[in-house]
């Protein structure tokens, strides 16, 4: 499996019509791939939690905050 070897996490909103933050990565391999976009006031990353994860890992990650979110 390729892992992330680099992410970025676009600006968050400033405005309430603004988008809100996406993940970017680069992929060992040189591909890049945006894989999501999140709520900031409901759940944070930081662009080194995915160096070293797979996509299908990254995704979990995300997930699984997702969930802790929803059962607090």
């Amino acid at each position: 499996m390729t892992k992330i070897s680099r992410a970025r996490i676009s600006e968050f909103p400033k405005g309430i019509l603004d988008p809100m933050p996406v993940v970017s990565v680069t992929l060992e391999d040189g591909e890049e791939k945006e894989l999501f976009s999140y709520y900031p006031d409901e759940i944070n990353f930081t662009e080194q939690e995915f160096v070293g994860l797979t996509v299908a890992q990254a995704m979990e990650l995300r997930h699984k905050k997702d969930v802790s979110y929803l059962q607090s």
